[in-house]
């Protein structure tokens, strides 16, 4: 099997860590790797396959190896600087910051539902935002099946998704000390504020949920979000309400569920939670029922563990799917 030259842009960070959790666990064929993040953590040691690396601070230069992937989580302002250079020196970049989703041309991909869109020519590939990767792995079946016209998003997002200073914020709630990052304690308590605030009265994060999933599925949906930070430390729960222009057959999209290897369905009144999900890199779906409200309306209830699927495992999926359809 042919190996890759592989890079890791901003390995210090917790998509960064995790990318390299997922790449050893998959096996993925590596040639050699090298990790970047930003001066302040040069000289850190890490272990991969059995073997010590010392993260380099990231520059102009460091793409002139001649590698083959550079997987990006180091924020917009550095996937923008870097990401082109790496691509214009021939580099597959799969970026997991909002900086490039909805740059025309750039494909967003989340590899069960669209990596089919996938060519040579892409050589920045974005990932979605993580709320948005579990949601359109179950929306795009609904999808296929019925025709979405509708969707409304309530998104209950765990504090990683604001990485380590997410996490550490919930820890001094944990010891009674006092928030540094959320503006509001997330200890023993929940706020529906993601993001910067638009001129909408919406967050950012609510907005790339509805720009995503459009682009995506690659068709208009009408669709809302309000999106929550819970005080949980892995795993995104969502509230999904669909509306379908064709009467919705509840039994065929329950089969569909069950039988995809990349779903785990709980039926019969079960469900799932974040715990269920810490460990796991698929798509949990639970609560699957019919809207009594509308026709053909269905309510349904997501989870995904968001460092795995909704970042580090997506976007390793990614340069596996590349590499299988021997696109890269």
């Amino acid at each position: 099997m042919k190996k890759y030259r592989v890079a890791i842009v901003g390995a210090t960070g917790l998509v960064g860590q995790t990318f390299i959790e997922v790449l050893q666990e998959r096996q993925f064929p590596i040639e050699s790797i090298s990790f970047f993040a930003s001066e302040k953590s040069k000289g850190r040691e890490i272990s991969f396959n059995g073997k010590i690396y010392v993260v380099e601070t990231l520059n102009e230069d460091s793409f002139n190896r001649g590698f083959d992937f550079a997987l990006f989580s180091a924020g917009s302002d550095m996937s923008l600087k870097y990401a082109k250079i790496a691509a214009n020196l021939g580099v597959t970049v799969i970026d997991n910051s909002s900086a490039w989703r909805m740059k025309p041309g750039v494909p967003l991909i989340v590899p069960e539902v669209n990596a089919h869109v996938l060519t040579s020519n892409d050589k920045i590939i974005a990932n979605p935002n993580c709320s948005t990767i579990q949601a359109v792995v179950a929306l795009k079946i609904i999808d296929d099946l019925f025709d979405i016209n509708r969707v409304t998003y309530s998104t209950y997002q765990a504090v990683s998704g604001s990485g380590y200073q997410g996490l550490d914020d919930l820890k001094r709630g944990m010891q009674n000390e006092e928030n540094q990052f959320y503006k509001k304690p997330i200890f023993d308590n929940c706020f529906p504020h993601i993001d910067d605030f638009l001129e909408t009265g919406y967050t950012k994060e609510e907005q790339k949920m509805i720009e995503e999933t459009t682009k995506i599925l690659n068709k208009n949906i009408k669709i809302s979000a309000t999106c929550v930070r819970i005080p949980v430390t892995i795993g995104h729960s969502i509230s999904v309400h669909v509306e379908c222009n064709q009467t919705i057959d509840l039994n065929q999209l329950k089969h569909e569920y069950a039988n995809h290897k990349d779903i785990v369905f709980y039926d019969n009144n079960t469900y799932p939670t974040p715990r269920e999900v810490v460990n796991d890199d698929r798509v949990h779906i639970g609560r699957l029922r019919k809207d009594l409200s509308v026709d053909n309306g269905i309510l349904l209830w997501v989870v995904a563990n968001n460092i795995r699927k909704g970042a580090a495992t997506n976007a390793v999926q990614i340069a596996q799917y590349l590499i299988k359809e021997e696109i890269v």
